[in-house]
């Protein structure tokens, strides 16, 4: 039997619904997968499938969890901590969640709409007047007949709600684009930017897109970390470690992991056509810039009990963040009929917010709107997000169910968000 076998088979350590084992998060577990309307043989198709892709190299090692009506109802560990030394993938293992950031950012700017302090149809640049002239990039062709950058300035102003639906007109930087391309030669959003350096940076890029036109994922939501921090008058790490992973009780949630934490950071493995690892900081490099769009660290427990906080309404455990009116507001889709999604939004696949996948973009995720234009099982209303360096999850509020999956691969990510769809529908039975 290979070394990697005899890991994928020795990390089989967590039984499914066994009531005895530790809680996620500290919530309760259901006694059996059965008394929240799960299949325990079904959900072993999924745990068989999962350890094949560990045998098979698919990805290094990763954490799933499954809640469905306020229980947990499954956890389990795959593969390796640390593919270099072949360390047993652990419960408490923590993740760079890129991405599964977010929503984090988000509702922080939310917290601040209920207590007045802003409101999301105000104008960005009331809060960063350093954003007021930037202007539209447009390629046109040039006097000798070949495309040139063009400048136009805002028809409308970009809005906080247009950051939170990726409505701005910002982007992300690539070569792909000769504005994506500034973003690049700017290096906008460099782990060493202060907040001032970085709206610096971004005010001399031109947008993609007019505001309010097109669905671009971008950099907005590093931008609403920065309003947060204007509006608050507190460090966004600081916001969210004291107004939200405190109050949820999520231990292991915040920008970076203290040393004595630092054995349990997941690593990637080599993958992808150059055979190379993954460029993941490791979860104690406690970066300069803040990232509101990507820059936080958890556990599958802590994004566990932060999934129940949404299905809830807005609270969790007797704590109140904000009301299930301003949940509904957020988990809506805030997309206008119509609007179309970047010539290169179509990488997100059967996850794209467009109509032709009938889904659209709430404030901070991904929200499922129609029956039967996505590949992927779901309901209507479910959303969720990613991260590029590998996790993922989803809420349904009609089955009343969260899935929290933590692994570091980029290259597998979504392979195995559209497996995951599969092997968890199938294990509803009532």
């Amino acid at each position: 039997m290979s070394k990697l076998l005899k890991l994928a088979v020795a990390v089989v350590a967590i039984s499914v619904g066994a009531c005895a084992a530790p809680v996620p998060g500290g919530g309760e577990r259901a006694q059996r997968p059965e008394d929240v309307g799960l299949s325990s043989e079904r959900l072993q198709r999924l745990t068989a499938r999962m350890q094949e892709g560990i045998t098979k190299g698919e990805y290094p090692g990763g954490v799933l969890v499954i809640g469905r009506q306020g229980k947990v109802a499954y956890t389990q560990t795959f593969g390796a901590l640390n593919p270099e030394t072949q360390v047993p993938m652990r419960e408490d293992a923590i993740f760079r969640i890129a991405s599964m950031t977010k929503p984090f950012a988000s509702l922080a700017i939310m917290m601040l709409s209920e207590e007045g302090r802003l409101s999301i149809v105000d104008r960005v640049d009331k809060y960063l007047p350093e954003l007021k002239d930037v202007k539209v990039g447009v390629v046109k062709p040039g006097a000798d007949g070949k495309p040139a950058l063009t400048l136009e300035p805002q028809r409308n102003p970009m809005t906080v709600q247009d950051l939170l639906r990726h409505t701005a007109g910002l982007t992300y930087g690539s070569a792909d684009h000769p504005v994506k391309q500034a973003y690049l030669d700017a290096k906008v959003g460099d782990r060493n930017d202060t907040n001032a350096t970085y709206l610096a940076k971004l005010a001399k890029v031109p947008l993609l897109f007019q505001p309010g036109t097109t669905w671009e994922y971008s950099v907005a939501v590093d931008v609403l970390g920065i309003i947060v921090e204007r509006v608050s008058g507190l460090a966004l790490d600081k916001f969210i470690a004291e107004r939200i992973a405190g109050p949820l009780k999520l231990p292991d949630t915040g920008f970076a992991a203290p040393a004595s934490s630092a054995t349990r950071g997941a690593r990637p493995q080599r993958e992808g056509p150059k055979n190379v690892v993954p460029n993941i900081a490791l979860i104690t490099d406690n970066q300069t810039f803040k990232s509101g769009g990507g820059g936080m660290v958890s556990t599958a427990a802590d994004y566990a009990r932060f999934s129940q906080f949404w299905l809830n309404g807005g609270e969790l455990d007797g704590v109140r963040l904000v009301s299930p009116k301003t949940i509904e507001l957020m988990t809506s889709n805030h997309l206008p009929p119509g609007t179309p999604i970047g010539p290169d939004m179509a990488r997100f696949e059967a996850l794209a917010p467009s109509a032709q996948m009938g889904q659209g973009f709430g404030l901070g995720f991904a929200v499922r709107t129609d029956t039967g234009r996505n590949p992927l099982p779901g309901s209507v209303g479910d959303y969720f997000w990613g991260g590029a360096q590998g996790t993922y999850f989803w809420i349904d509020p009609k089955e009343k169910l969260y899935v929290v999956f933590m692994m570091q691969s980029p290259a597998a990510r979504l392979q195995y968000r559209f497996l995951l769809r599969q092997m968890v529908y199938q294990a509803i039975v009532k």
